[in-house]
Protein backbone atom coordinates (compact mmCIF):
# COMPACT_ATOMS: atom_id res chain seq x y z
CA UNK A 1 0.00 0.00 0.00
CA UNK A 2 1.59 3.10 -0.74
CA UNK A 3 2.47 6.14 1.59
CA UNK A 4 -0.10 8.73 -0.46
CA UNK A 5 -3.38 6.83 0.07
CA UNK A 6 -2.48 5.52 3.99
CA UNK A 7 -2.14 9.51 4.32
CA UNK A 8 -5.17 10.16 2.57
CA UNK A 9 -6.70 7.48 4.78
CA UNK A 10 -5.46 9.02 7.86
CA UNK A 11 -7.00 12.39 7.28
CA UNK A 12 -10.51 10.80 6.51
CA UNK A 13 -10.56 8.73 9.58
CA UNK A 14 -9.21 11.77 11.24
CA UNK A 15 -12.33 14.16 10.10
CA UNK A 16 -14.50 11.24 10.59
CA UNK A 17 -13.28 11.00 14.30
CA UNK A 18 -13.37 15.00 14.65
CA UNK A 19 -17.24 14.88 12.91
CA UNK A 20 -18.18 12.22 15.53
CA UNK A 21 -16.49 14.41 18.72
CA UNK A 22 -18.11 17.89 17.60
CA UNK A 23 -20.95 16.23 17.18
CA UNK A 24 -21.03 15.10 20.81
CA UNK A 25 -19.62 19.15 21.93
CA UNK A 26 -22.46 20.28 20.34
CA UNK A 27 -24.71 18.49 22.56
CA UNK A 28 -23.10 19.67 25.44
CA UNK A 29 -20.57 22.24 27.16
CA UNK A 30 -19.46 19.84 29.84
CA UNK A 31 -18.74 17.59 26.84
CA UNK A 32 -16.24 20.17 25.53
CA UNK A 33 -14.34 20.18 28.19
CA UNK A 34 -13.65 16.23 28.20
CA UNK A 35 -13.27 16.14 24.46
CA UNK A 36 -10.51 19.18 24.69
CA UNK A 37 -8.92 16.91 27.00
CA UNK A 38 -8.85 14.12 24.55
CA UNK A 39 -8.10 15.88 21.57
CA UNK A 40 -5.15 17.78 23.47
CA UNK A 41 -2.45 14.76 22.58
CA UNK A 42 -0.65 14.14 19.21
CA UNK A 43 -1.99 12.05 16.70
CA UNK A 44 -0.63 9.08 17.77
CA UNK A 45 -1.31 9.57 21.10
CA UNK A 46 -5.15 10.23 20.59
CA UNK A 47 -5.33 7.16 18.56
CA UNK A 48 -3.89 4.96 21.39
CA UNK A 49 -5.65 6.58 24.03
CA UNK A 50 -8.86 4.72 25.64
CA UNK A 51 -11.20 7.07 25.77
CA UNK A 52 -13.01 8.68 29.11
CA UNK A 53 -15.99 6.59 30.15
CA UNK A 54 -17.81 9.66 30.72
CA UNK A 55 -17.47 10.26 26.48
CA UNK A 56 -18.51 6.29 25.46
CA UNK A 57 -21.64 7.25 28.01
CA UNK A 58 -22.51 10.12 26.33
CA UNK A 59 -22.56 8.70 22.39
CA UNK A 60 -24.80 6.80 20.93
CA UNK A 61 -23.78 2.52 20.82
CA UNK A 62 -23.42 2.90 17.05
CA UNK A 63 -20.98 6.34 17.81
CA UNK A 64 -19.12 4.65 20.15
CA UNK A 65 -18.28 1.38 18.35
CA UNK A 66 -17.33 3.53 15.15
CA UNK A 67 -15.14 6.14 17.03
CA UNK A 68 -13.54 2.64 18.73
CA UNK A 69 -13.33 1.09 15.08
CA UNK A 70 -12.00 4.41 13.73
CA UNK A 71 -9.60 4.78 16.88
CA UNK A 72 -7.93 1.40 15.99
CA UNK A 73 -7.67 2.13 12.29
CA UNK A 74 -5.15 4.94 12.96
CA UNK A 75 -3.38 2.53 15.44
CA UNK A 76 -2.73 -0.12 12.46
CA UNK A 77 -1.79 2.99 10.36
CA UNK A 78 0.75 3.76 12.94
CA UNK A 79 1.85 0.65 13.58
CA UNK A 80 2.23 -0.37 9.90
CA UNK A 81 -0.64 -2.94 9.94
CA UNK A 82 -2.97 -1.08 7.96
CA UNK A 83 -4.99 -2.78 4.91
CA UNK A 84 -4.34 -6.21 6.07
CA UNK A 85 -7.46 -8.86 7.00
CA UNK A 86 -7.27 -9.75 10.58
CA UNK A 87 -8.15 -13.37 9.35
CA UNK A 88 -6.40 -14.14 6.31
CA UNK A 89 -4.38 -11.67 6.41
CA UNK A 90 -4.55 -10.76 3.01
CA UNK A 91 -4.40 -7.18 2.28
CA UNK A 92 -7.80 -5.53 1.87
CA UNK A 93 -8.75 -3.76 -2.15
CA UNK A 94 -8.48 -0.11 -1.89
CA UNK A 95 -11.75 0.41 -3.06
CA UNK A 96 -12.52 -1.52 0.43
CA UNK A 97 -10.93 1.11 2.61
CA UNK A 98 -12.10 3.84 0.62
CA UNK A 99 -15.58 2.86 1.47
CA UNK A 100 -14.85 1.53 4.66
CA UNK A 101 -11.55 3.32 5.83
CA UNK A 102 -11.65 1.07 8.89
CA UNK A 103 -12.52 -2.48 7.63
CA UNK A 104 -10.80 -5.47 9.65
CA UNK A 105 -11.50 -7.99 7.59
CA UNK A 106 -11.41 -8.17 3.45
CA UNK A 107 -14.95 -9.25 1.39
CA UNK A 108 -14.44 -12.70 2.10
CA UNK A 109 -13.03 -13.40 5.39
CA UNK A 110 -16.57 -10.44 6.30
CA UNK A 111 -19.21 -12.29 4.46
CA UNK A 112 -18.29 -15.08 6.11
CA UNK A 113 -18.17 -13.81 10.08
CA UNK A 114 -21.70 -12.18 8.68
CA UNK A 115 -23.24 -15.89 7.61
CA UNK A 116 -21.72 -17.16 11.06
CA UNK A 117 -22.91 -14.81 13.29
CA UNK A 118 -26.54 -15.28 11.51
Amino acid sequence: MDQIFLNNMKERLLEQRNTILSSLADQSEDMKVLIKTVESGDEADVAADVIDRTLLTALGTQDANRLQQIDNALDRINQNRYGHCIKCGKEIPQERLEVLPYALMCVSCASAEERKNR
